[in-house]
């Protein structure tokens, strides 16, 4: 539609992110209600009129994901009940990403039971950041915008002018992306080889590559207990890499024990994204938060005015 307007919502999951990426557009924030009846079930009400516009609704998941996805669906509902002309999810943390696949017999797949509990609310499109598998796409009908946090880590460690840089994958899996962000520092590459004996409990066996003297960076896609990237870090000093090294995640979950880990292990900084809500009792010193409203806010954007989001990252 010609006069089809812009409207960006956001819901209770990170109220901050919300502001910055409204901000970021030059919009005011919809107008909705959202609370809780006496029994915890979730109400939701649009405050303005939304027949034929294109709507967006911010809702990534924190720590609270189970009530984070099912007030998402009620606000989509809700904004289809109310005759949206489109209705995008942005999801910066998707929820149940590392279910992806059955590991073992009789488990779910709850990316893909999540997908479809988003499509069938009545979502057109989601927009998030840094999916945990990139299979995860292929469990949607409609469009997925997966957006990558490497722009912004390349960005800030170039700003530090560090020297001899290794970009180090803590598994196999992470290879592709560690590559990308190393090409980008001009920097070398490093895996660590893990083995993973049940959820939340994994060890580092070997380092592939040279990391002897070398600034460390690892990557991944996110901090949850730290116990992979801290039992990489005993790898990596015992093969000499200089004792400065940095982390890069997209989203900060830092988990149970994660925050003693990470001071424990004593990281020169550990750099994540404002994509994951993290309060200001895990905010530990050496914690750099970056943040992704930009990146979010331009994909809202160029999905409105139909331009390309990934010349974002060419």
């Amino acid at each position: 539609m010609a006069n089809s307007e812009l409207r960006v919502f956001y819901g209770d999951a990170h109220n901050d992110l919300g502001e910055k990426i409204i901000k970021q557009l030059g919009l005011d924030a919809g107008k909705i209600k959202i609370s809780r009846f006496a029994g915890g079930e979730i109400y939701v009400r649009l405050l303005e009129n939304i027949r034929g516009d294109d709507c967006v609704i911010i809702q990534t998941c924190s720590a609270n994901v189970n009530d984070d996805l099912m007030e998402l669906f009620i606000v989509i509902d809700a904004m289809r009940r109310a005759s949206a002309q489109s209705i995008t999810a942005v999801i910066p943390h998707f929820g149940y990403a590392r279910q992806d696949r059955k590991a073992a017999s009789r488990e779910p797949i709850s990316a893909r039971l999540v997908a479809n509990l988003l499509e069938t609310a009545g979502a057109d499109r989601v927009v998030t950041v840094d999916l945990h598998s990139d299979q995860i796409q292929g469990f949607f009908n409609i469009p997925v915008d997966t957006l990558t946090s490497l722009p912004l880590f390349a960005d800030y460690l170039k700003r530090k002018n560090l020297k001899d840089m290794v970009v180090v994958a803590p598994d196999t899996g992470r290879a592709k992306v560690a590559k990308k962000l190393a090409d980008r520092l001009g920097a070398d590459l490093a895996i660590l080889h893990k083995v993973r004996a049940e959820h939340h409990k994994s060890a580092v066996t070997h380092v592939v590559g040279d990391v002897t003297g070398k600034t460390v960076i690892i990557t991944d896609d996110m901090i949850d207990t730290a116990g992979t990237i801290t039992s990489g870090v005993e790898a990596l000093k015992k093969v000499g890499c200089n004792p400065d090294i940095y982390i890069v995640a997209t989203h900060g979950l830092l988990s149970g024990p994660a925050v003693e880990r990470m001071i424990a292990a004593k990281f020169k900084e550990v750099v994540v994204t404002d994509t994951f809500p993290i309060p200001k009792d895990k905010q530990f010193p050496g914690l750099k938060i970056i943040s992704a409203a930009e990146l979010l806010g331009e994909a809202v954007r160029r999905n409105f005015e139909h331009k390309s989001i990934s010349s974002l990252f060419d």
